[in-house]
């Protein structure tokens, strides 16, 4: 069947926003909001069992969560500049984020900082509440994709699957020449299945750990898991990834580098996690207490 009649599964959107009288409401900032409020409370329940109260992460947020956003959005800019910089432009799209725009990578950055504040405010260990976040964190930014479909953002090359995404032929995004009524990858679709498959990991490999009588949290486990599976489906992602991003030198791609390096530290955050559980393990309980009384 050819492209031009196939229909498509997943249509483009039309509107981005609902209008309630004054109030202008984007999609795109609902799902960013709904995705950081489902990791909250992932977060928060996590801890709890940890022996942490649930209020404490939230001490976290009110540090983290707005220091990510800003994170998000710097990253973003600094990798589209030809969005924002140019002749004649106004420079306060800069600061509109409901037009789409806000990067994981730096709201992971920025977002870090803001949790290591947090942390030592309200006395919760760092590694533990990375690991706590980490599936949610997956969740949360399976969620915030659904932002993307509703700004045509994050669609791959043309393909024949019932799944297909529309894109307004209008999309400068679109390759010159692309036959009318070609659907796309729906890059968005799959970041959004892989982030959910990958909390489910997670959550699984740690509740074999806890059968294997090992630490489920505090090791920072969960944490590099998180960062090698983000990392790893990113990169893979934005490599057949159509609608524009910012090229480094040699034509590579800002976030490729960036989710291979994540991936890279994710490794290595994992082994030290190991290299961790099997010197606690190696250590007898009678040394233990001997060191404990000595400190």
């Amino acid at each position: 069947m050819p492209l031009d009649v196939l229909p498509a599964l997943i249509p483009s959107q039309d509107i981005s926003y609902i209008q309630l009288g004054p109030l202008r409401i984007h999609f795109y900032a609902v799902f960013i909001l709904t995705g950081i409020v489902l990791a909250v409370v992932i977060a928060a329940r996590r801890l709890q069992r940890a022996g942490h109260p649930r209020g404490a992460v939230l001490d976290v947020a009110m540090w983290a969560v707005p220091l990510g956003i800003v994170g998000a959005r710097i990253y973003h800019v600094l990798t589209h500049p030809g969005d924002y910089f140019y002749p004649g432009a106004d420079l306060l799209r800069v600061l509109y984020l409901w037009e789409g725009g806000l990067a994981i990578f730096g709201a992971v950055l920025l977002g870090l900082v803001g949790i290591i504040i947090g942390t030592r405010r309200a006395g919760i260990p760092l590694l533990l509440f990375l690991d706590a976040l980490a599936p949610g964190m997956l969740v949360a930014q399976a969620v915030g994709r659904l932002g993307n479909y509703f700004n045509q953002e994050l669609f791959g090359p043309p393909t024949t699957l019932p799944w297909g995404l529309q894109i307004d032929p209008g999309s400068p995004a679109i390759p010159p020449g692309t036959p009318e009524g070609t659907l796309f990858q729906p890059l968005f679709l799959y970041e959004l299945l892989w982030n959910l498959l990958g909390a489910a990991v997670i959550l699984i490999v740690e509740r074999i750990r806890r059968l294997d009588g090992h630490p489920a949290a505090g090791t920072g486990l969960s944490l590099g898991l998180y960062l090698l599976w983000y990392g790893f489906g990113r990169a893979f992602l934005e490599w057949i990834r159509l609608d524009p991003t910012e090229l480094l030198a040699g034509g590579i791609k800002a976030n490729i580098v960036t989710a291979v390096i994540a991936a890279v530290l994710g490794v290595g955050v994992i082994v030290y996690a190991q290299w961790r559980t099997r010197r606690a393990a190696a250590v007898p309980a009678g040394n233990e207490a001997v060191h404990a009384d000595a400190e």
